[in-house]
């Protein structure tokens, strides 16, 4: 099989921008759309249907007599797994498809749509497929005159609302345990790449999920979104997205039912490396690797490097010259490693961070320019600096973006306390050969997930979330059922013989 022309593929592709519900297309209710325009070269897509609130009524409401007529919620958990494991494989059956889509929409370069993208989307529909008929309610321990039964029960209608930088990922952390348990969901992809989670609500019809269990209405976040989040038939809501939104969701649920809100919020993530650490070379390439990937638009990035004041001038000359490595190409070519920023409005804000950084004293040791400027599309340097201080706004805010700050610290305390003085608390790593240090930073560090000596392995069998501002809630793991799920005591009187 020759190699693929993805720019030919990417010509003759037909996109359906319209909303899935009840299992059918559908336009908005208002008969308005909205142009999906791709960051690679600036090219309209498609029109996308523009959901409202009368369209999430409409979700909605098909979503609850799913779940009421129990046409899903109803069916053994035997059943639902071979469903969702016939949409995992409907997903694998799409790979190109949805890749390309997922590029175009977003700016990612194919080979991590690829790569990443579409099979860890389907690998969390599959693993939660096969999980569903192994988690076992329980019996509390009770005198012999009664029996207490502990039973975990789906929650409803489950609303979701997933971010533009992975799209097809998290909405699969949503959908996974929310579906596995029963649930019927109504999904709101962000406005700047819904094309991926339209199309996966189609697969899950094609593989057999029932009208109504999963409905997918794109629009804006006022619009939709918002509609969503203050539903008073929506029982749980789970939302990924910016910290300053996620506030909002809380404020949305006070204001109507009082539903579930669990938030995956945004990050500045702490990469500490230590003196003793004998391998620099593969510390600093990791961290240009995990930094620079998805040109950075990731809430887990290790944004706030801290190296030891002994190691930091080595440090920075690795991590600048791997930053070369990382030139951004077009998305469509099958080489490229960094693509398109996702629309020109976030390419503004990141060279915003870099002015920034420049204006309050960090040094600029490579990158930030915006280039390819004569593509049309939204592309910018991999961007370094050093003699950062951690009071400096791109020390201490969300860029999303392609930027990394270095920072040097003297003693173990200094390196913990610069690490913790942050609002989020998303993720962290350490990197050191002695074992009681890596353990000793890990238990004080304020983060939901602690690397030690590498950054980003990771799997769907464990939970990812953070503290503080980063959210609350967990996605991923068997720990996600408790998100889309209620726990109901039956409480049984035995009678004495």
């Amino acid at each position: 099989m020759g190699a693929v022309d993805w720019v030919a593929r990417a010509a003759a592709l037909a996109i359906d921008g319209r909303a899935v519900i009840d299992g059918q297309r559908v336009a908005a209710a208002s008969g308005e759309t909205f142009a999906c325009i791709s960051p690679i070269d600036g090219r309209v897509l498609a029109p996308v249907a523009r959901g409202a609130a009368a369209d999430i009524d409409a979700a909605v409401a098909s979503a609850r007599a799913a779940f009421e007529d129990r046409r899903w919620s109803g069916k053994p958990p035997a059943v639902r797994k071979k469903i969702l494991q016939r949409f995992a494989e409907k997903i694998l059956g799409a790979r190109e498809e949805l890749a390309l889509l997922e590029t175009l929409d977003m700016g990612k370069p194919i080979q991590h749509a690829l790569s990443v993208d579409v099979p860890s989307t389907s690998r969390t529909i599959a693993w939660y497929a096969e999980a569903v008929d192994k988690v076992y309610d329980e019996i509390a321990p009770t005198p012999d005159s009664a029996l207490a039964l502990i039973t975990r029960e789906p929650v409803g209608v489950v609303g979701a609302i997933v971010p533009w930088n992975y799209p097809m990922i998290m909405a699969a952390w949503k959908l996974g345990p929310a579906l596995a348990a029963g649930n019927s969901v109504v999904l709101k992809p962000s406005e700047k790449s819904p094309l991926t989670a339209l199309r996966l609500a189609e697969l899950a019809i094609e593989a057999g999920l029932p009208p109504g269990v999963f409905n997918a209405v794109p629009g804006y976040g006022p619009e939709a979104g918002e509609a969503l989040a203050l539903h008073m038939d929506v029982d749980a809501l789970g939302f990924t997205g910016s910290t300053r939104t996620g506030r909002r969701m809380l404020e949305y649920a006070g204001r109507s039912n009082l539903k579930r809100v669990f938030n995956e919020l945004g990050g500045k993530s702490a990469f500490i490396v230590f003196d003793d650490f004998a391998d620099i070379e593969r510390a600093a390439k990791t961290v240009a690797a995990s930094l620079f990937f998805n040109q950075g638009e990731s809430c887990n990035a290790p944004s706030r490097v801290l190296v030891h004041e002994r190691i930091a001038k080595r440090f920075t000359e690795i991590v600048a010259a791997e930053a070369l490595q990382y030139a951004p190409g077009h998305p469509l070519d099958p080489g490229t490693v960094l693509g398109a920023i996702v629309d020109e409005p976030q390419m503004g804000t990141v060279l915003r961070y870099i002015e920034a950084g420049k204006s309050e004293g960090a040094r600029l040791v490579t990158g930030g320019r915006r280039v390819m400027q004569d593509s049309g599309g939204f592309y910018v340097e991999p961007t370094v600096f050093d003699a950062v201080v951690n009071s400096m706004t791109i020390a201490r805010e969300e860029i999303f973006g392609p930027v990394m700050g270095i920072l040097s610290f003297k003693t173990e305390a200094e390196a913990i306390a610069i690490a913790n003085n942050s609002a989020y608390g998303l993720q962290a790593s350490v990197w050191s050969d002695h074992l009681s240090r890596a353990h000793r930073v890990a238990r004080a560090l304020r983060a939901g997930t602690v690397h030690v000596n590498q950054y980003d392995e990771d799997d769907i069998t464990v939970p990812f979330g953070g503290v503080k501002q980063s959210g609350n809630g967990r996605d991923k793991s068997l720990h996600a059922f408790d998100k889309v799920t209620e726990l109901k005591t039956t409480w049984i009187r035995i009678d004495a013989a």
